[in-house]
């Protein structure tokens, strides 16, 4: 197997058929992995980090990947230069994963390992699907030179299992409160409201449907606090090429609720290799009392089995909305490999003052909210 280090933009770019025909054919198979979404993420959300992407062939034929970028130390945080996935951060790309033909996993990240223990540069490979990732493989090859492995629970990814449902018959399996509810939200919106929902796939679409996810996004959240989502223009650009590239490639799947004419929630939905993933909604608080929100999440999940979904996957994060809907999770978790040189103690030492310096940090913080007096009185 030849294998090379992918450092250079275009080069990058340029792999998009390759990269997704890999996709394909590989176990780790997600919309997080397309070539799309990682090639956007590095244009906007590359931060000054150094593209590292290592590929291996096998008689020219592209066989694995792994997606990688190297993050410089970060000498205010005591962190060293890591090698971390494409796609890492505030995004909320979830299951990143290598990419690898599938049935030769294992010859692939051999290659992947034997060059990285050349490099001797720390790895932490987030958002990893626990139990189910080719990561994991490489995990234990680089164990084997003598890299210590530290595996982290991260975070859960609820869903629901669609096959087999129409959505009557899913909808008889969730909670009897919720099923009558639903019913009742949607019969009373149609009927105090001249009710539209747009289900925008296409091109033409996408940028108006993507305005009202923000616009709803940040009403909702000035009500109640703040959120990461479409907060900085690299991010809102990023979302802006990414949600034309993915109609073009039929996966999006917005959904704007408008009620007289005017938007009054929007959910940011993706629908890949029959999985529907809701990455993002919002709402416009006026319309609380009417429970656009849950109208809107069910219009979804139903038109989700409409296009023949196997799954809805609500991605990362516990929020109690969610268990509304299913009592089925999955893991998340991060691997931090290290080294085999003295340098190893160092990044593991560096790593733990870190996070208990942003640990004290909240404390202080949330200690400082708490003894602070209520605005008025």
């Amino acid at each position: 197997m030849e294998l090379q280090v992918i450092d250079a933009s275009e080069q990058f770019f340029q792999l998009r058929d390759e990269w997704n025909t890999l996709l394909e054919s590989s176990g780790s198979n997600c919309v997080f992995l397309a070539h799309e979404w990682l090639s956007t993420w590095w244009k906007h959300l590359g931060e000054g980090r150094r593209l590292s992407i290592f590929t291996v062939r096998d008689n020219g034929q592209l066989a694995g990947v792994l997606p990688l970028s190297e993050r410089p130390a970060q000498f205010t945080r005591m962190t060293p230069r890591v090698l971390e996935f494409l796609g890492s951060g505030v995004i909320g790309s979830d299951y990143l994963d290598v990419i690898a033909e599938r049935g030769r996993e294992s010859e692939v990240v051999a290659a992947f390992a034997e060059h990285l223990n050349g490099r001797r540069l720390m790895l932490q490979l987030s958002q990893l699907r626990s139990g189910s990732c080719i990561a994991s493989l490489l995990g234990d090859q680089l164990q084997r030179y003598g890299w210590p492995v530290a595996s982290v629970k991260q975070n859960i990814c609820p869903y629901i299992d669609l096959r087999g449902h129409t959505w009557e018959s899913y909808l008889s399996t969730v909670g009897a409160n919720l099923r009558k509810n639903v019913n009742r939200y949607i019969r009373n919106v149609s009927k105090h409201f001249d009710m539209r929902l747009l289900r925008a796939q296409s091109k033409a679409d996408a940028q108006i449907a993507l305005d009202a996810v923000i616009e709803l996004h940040r009403k909702r959240w000035k009500e109640v606090g703040t959120s990461e989502a479409f907060q900085s223009d690299p991010v809102v650009a990023f979302h802006r090429e990414f949600v034309d590239l993915a109609a073009e490639r039929g996966w999006l799947r917005i959904l704007v609720l408008y009620l007289n004419g005017a938007p009054a929630a929007a959910l940011y939905g993706l629908l890949y290799r029959q999985v529907f993933y809701f990455y993002q909604s919002g709402f416009d608080p006026a319309y609380s009392r009417h429970s656009v929100g849950v109208a809107t999440m069910a219009f979804s999940i139903q038109a989700a089995i409409e296009d023949g979904a196997d799954e809805y996957d609500f991605l990362h994060g516990d929020e109690e909305y969610k268990f509304h809907w299913t009592n089925s999770t999955r893991d998340l978790g991060r691997l931090e490999i290290y080294p085999p040189h003295a340098a190893a103690s160092i990044y593991r030492h560096a790593i733990r003052l870190n996070r208990a310096a942003r640990r004290m940090a909240r404390r202080v913080l949330t200690y400082r909210s708490a003894a602070s007096p209520a605005s008025g009185v």
